[in-house]
């Protein structure tokens, strides 16, 4: 009975030795990366106070360990060096520290939101629908999407407001946002359009070409087919017109022909009945 109570006395003395060592291990993270005002950084991690030796550490950015970070050192300070911050560079940067337990800590990296058209231009026939679409790369990623049509000089003529016009819908996802344009008309829809992300960095956009052709459009190379094969047929006609009369005179000289011989030997055959009878 005395060593079931001290053994349970010693668990939970431990237990209290450990939840205290966790408490005071803490890792101090600088700097606070903003991608609007650097172009290049240096993340720290300073460990304090750990449970156990440190057995090494190591660096992963969203989640991924980062070449050549992983070292098997049991330095309690550690830095990783972000030489060009862009939105290749955005995310979350962790520094993990191998002690018993396992300690990390997290450094964002922040900057704009890049945006860029999926396609350049976009060809639809009229009275169809058309869909328009932008990405975003980096972090954080957007959290607001807007379109505008832009006027023939792209200077911004209106901002489409989803669901104020049967027209438009448009359907976003934080790093996606599709812009549906209905019943195309080539009058008034054919143009240019611009697609802008937010996030609490900043802002980019992008633009794309909006085409639209005629209904009639898709009937022209079955016409300029049938064009072709009527002026082929033209073509044998009047070759097979030109080329008759030609023949008939041919078929009219052979048959005039044997009737020049025919001639002949009966001449000859009177005049030899002459001498006969003489």
């Amino acid at each position: 009975m005395r060593r079931k109570l001290f053994g349970v006395v010693l668990a939970v003395c431990i237990g209290w030795f450990q939840a205290g060592a966790l408490t005071d291990a803490a890792i101090t993270t600088s700097p606070e990366v903003n991608g609007q005002n650097q172009t290049s950084a240096t993340l720290s991690c300073n460990l304090t106070n750990p449970t156990f030796p440190v057995k090494g550490h190591y660096w992963t950015n969203n989640g991924k360990i980062i070449d050549k970070s992983e070292t098997n050192s049991d330095e309690l300070y550690i830095e990783h060096e972000i030489k060009k911050v862009d939105y290749h560079s955005a995310g979350l940067y962790a520094c993990v520290f191998l002690t018993e337990p396992q300690v990390n800590a997290t450094i964002e990296v922040k900057v704009p939101p890049h945006v860029v058209a999926y396609k350049r231009s976009e060809n639809a026939n009229e009275k169809d629908k058309a869909v328009l679409t932008c990405m975003s790369q980096g972090y954080p990623l957007p959290t607001d999407w807007t379109w505008y049509k832009l006027k023939d000089d792209e200077s911004v003529e209106t901002a489409i407001v989803n669901g104020s016009d049967v027209k438009y819908e448009m359907k976003n996802t934080p790093n996606k946002t599709m812009l549906y344009v209905k019943d195309l008309d080539i009058n008034s829809d054919m143009g240019m359009y611009q697609c802008q992300g937010t996030n609490q960095m900043g802002s980019d956009s992008d633009k794309i070409q909006l085409r639209v052709r005629s209904q009639l459009a898709a009937l022209w190379p079955f016409l300029g087919i049938v064009a072709e094969v009527i002026i082929l047929i033209a073509i044998i006609f009047i070759y097979e017109k030109r080329r008759k009369p030609d023949e008939i005179n041919d078929d009219d000289d052979s048959g005039s022909a044997p009737l020049k011989s025919n001639a002949a030997t009966n001449h000859k055959d009177k005049n030899v009945r002459q001498r006969n009878s003489n």
